[in-house]
């Protein structure tokens, strides 16, 4: 595993671009094997603007995530993680800099990207293949259409028995359950997660961590998730993104290259992973009780070319 400060994060040369190797080949090579980012901030920043006051929530926040892989951010209360999630769904923009989405800017909602709120916002009146096909019929789909895509989610997520079930009827995790099939349906390339899992106990919590994993490495999508969890960010990010206290910015990226292999959550890299990132919110928590930002809080030159 490998943590790194802001300030420790440089980018890496690809292979055969050492000495000697031909400029133009170069530049030609690292363009076709780095693929354009499916999410990117670049020094973006927000400002709630308020009845005499202003808060910034957000300052020069910059990084990005490749399509296909799974990111967790996590870091203190009040840091600016949601507003991060809303800025990339189009639901808000920046005051400053830019969020990109499928490689063009963000100015609006985008077919290509789903958003699972901690509440997940069910209807109790409507049966979950009503509550899940919800997404779908609002962007304009047929309801054969948002049949065929709710059914095969609800199948994915264990719930293929449930059709005709309502909300009420459903466990805390299968309500859950209902509000991914919701997001899953959409077939977004993008999936935004806002602590969908927080309001769960332990076992199930962890059983439907198990069921986004699962996902994940099915669909083959890319993801996005805000937690508060030290072992749910470490159980579902290849890659962590820690924030500093508010305004918010990435002051440490935690590459977690084992995430996702058979048997990681007992495994002692996992508890090496918690410990180490426990100690990266420890600073944080400490810098922002003393009305400081965490050393390093300053953006990398390349957030893209962590290894």
């Amino acid at each position: 595993m490998d943590v790194r400060g802001q300030h420790d994060i440089a980018a890496s040369a690809p292979a055969g671009t050492g000495a000697g190797a031909p400029v133009g080949a170069t530049a030609t090579t690292f363009a076709d094997a780095v693929p354009t980012p499916v999410l990117a901030f670049s020094d973006a920043s927000f400002v709630y603007a308020g009845v005499g006051r202003q808060v910034e929530a957000l300052s020069g926040l910059t990084f990005s995530v490749a399509p296909g892989e799974s990111v967790a951010v996590i870091g203190p209360s009040g840091c600016g993680k949601s507003t991060m999630l809303l800025l990339a769904a189009g639901l808000l923009r920046p005051t400053h800099g830019g969020v990109q989405a499928h490689g063009a800017e963000v100015s609006a909602p985008s077919l290509g990207t789903a958003l699972i709120l901690q509440e997940h916002g069910l209807l109790p009146w409507k049966t979950v293949e009503d509550n899940a096909g919800l997404g779908l019929l609002i962007r304009g789909a047929s309801r054969k259409h948002a049949r065929e895509q709710v059914r095969e989610a609800l199948v994915h997520l264990g719930l293929g028995d449930f059709v005709r079930a309502y909300p009420g009827e459903l466990s805390g995790g299968m309500r859950q359950r209902v509000g991914l099939a919701r997001a899953v349906a959409l077939n977004a390339g993008l999936l935004l997660m806002d602590e969908p899992l927080s309001a769960l106990d332990a076992l199930t919590r962890e059983d439907v961590q198990n069921t986004l994993l699962k996902l994940w490495i099915q669909r083959g999508h890319a993801q996005v998730l805000v937690t508060h969890s030290i072992e749910e960010a470490v159980f579902l990010g290849r890659r962590i993104i820690v924030m500093s206290a508010r305004p918010g910015s990435v002051c440490a990226v935690v590459e977690n290259p084992d995430m996702g292999e058979p048997g990681y959550r007992q495994s002692p890299t996992f508890f090496e992973a918690c410990g180490r990132l426990r100690v990266l919110l420890a600073a944080a928590r400490r810098h922002l009780a003393e009305g400081q930002q965490p050393a390093g809080s300053q953006q990398p030159a390349e957030q893209g070319a962590v290894s």
